[in-house]
């Protein structure tokens, strides 16, 4: 392992945005909150409503997913189906797009009331694989992913973003498919088994495991460690900072030679 707590094969780190690199997953989680629960509510569960967990429900059915397909996942497990509707519906529509459409609209709103932060200890560990000469990636769902990089003055430390945006113009299906990070490591030029996935989420989890990544590092903000270790983490860590020089605790990680499935 070097410095940095990576395999010595290492070439290119791929960062998803929130949970990693900003503290946005519990803006996020309020976010959809506010949209289920108002949809809910107008809906007429009555006495039958049960409002959206903003930790259990955000980190089972949404938690890294593209918008439309963080609606699907949880109004479905509520038995809820609703029509797909157009990219451009407006956010008092009924359809899957139209409450993907509030959940941005309230998002945006609370990060420019709010303002955006970063976790300092990721920032310094991105800063040290750069200077260890490593690639950098960030590979996130979000469409907002450039602005909130600028607002936190890290965009200059990727060579290659696959966000929201860019996943749409190239068709690209959004994890657990590990689609986004394998184009990430493509445009960095380097193969997956020489990379390696840094994420917060289930979804991320499996992405990095399905895709073969050389190394695949858990992120735990919120006390899942052993649902990211399931999931498919390789070695798991509170804090990005905690991974240069600092090894694993025993247990942590899966045999070094593990294959992903």
């Amino acid at each position: 392992m070097t410095k940095l707590g990576l395999p010595d094969r290492i070439r290119a780190c791929l960062f998803d945005l929130d949970g990693v690199i900003t503290r946005t997953a519990v803006v996020h989680a309020a976010a959809w909150k506010e949209t289920f629960d108002v949809f809910l509510r107008e809906r007429g569960d009555g006495e039958q409503f049960r409002p959206f967990d903003a930790v259990a429900d955000y980190n089972r059915f949404v938690d890294g997913l593209p918008r439309a397909d963080g609606v699907r996942a949880f109004l479905g497990s509520r038995d809820i189906r609703l029509p797909e509707g157009a990219p451009d519906d407006p956010p008092d529509r009924a359809t899957v797009q139209g409450l993907g459409n509030r959940k941005n609209e309230l998002l945006l709103k609370k990060i420019r009331t709010g303002g955006v932060e970063a976790y300092d200890g990721s920032l310094r560990y991105i800063r040290d694989v750069r200077a260890g000469g490593l690639r950098t990636a960030v590979v996130s769902s979000s469409t907002n992913c450039r602005d909130i990089l600028r607002s936190i003055d890290a965009e200059g430390l990727f060579d290659v973003r696959v966000d929201g945006v860019v996943a749409a113009e190239r068709g690209l299906p959004g994890k657990p498919d590990p689609a986004p990070f394998l184009a990430a490591a493509r445009d960095l030029g380097v193969e997956a088994s020489d990379a390696a996935v840094f994420e917060d989420a289930l979804a991320g989890m499996e992405a990095g495991r399905s895709g073969h990544f050389g190394y695949v590092v858990g992120v735990d903000r919120v006390g899942q460690a052993d649902a990211l270790r399931a999931h498919g983490a390789d070695t798991v860590v509170t804090d990005l900072a905690d991974l240069a020089g600092s090894p694993a605790a025993p247990g942590h990680d899966r045999a070094h030679g593990e294959q992903h499935s």
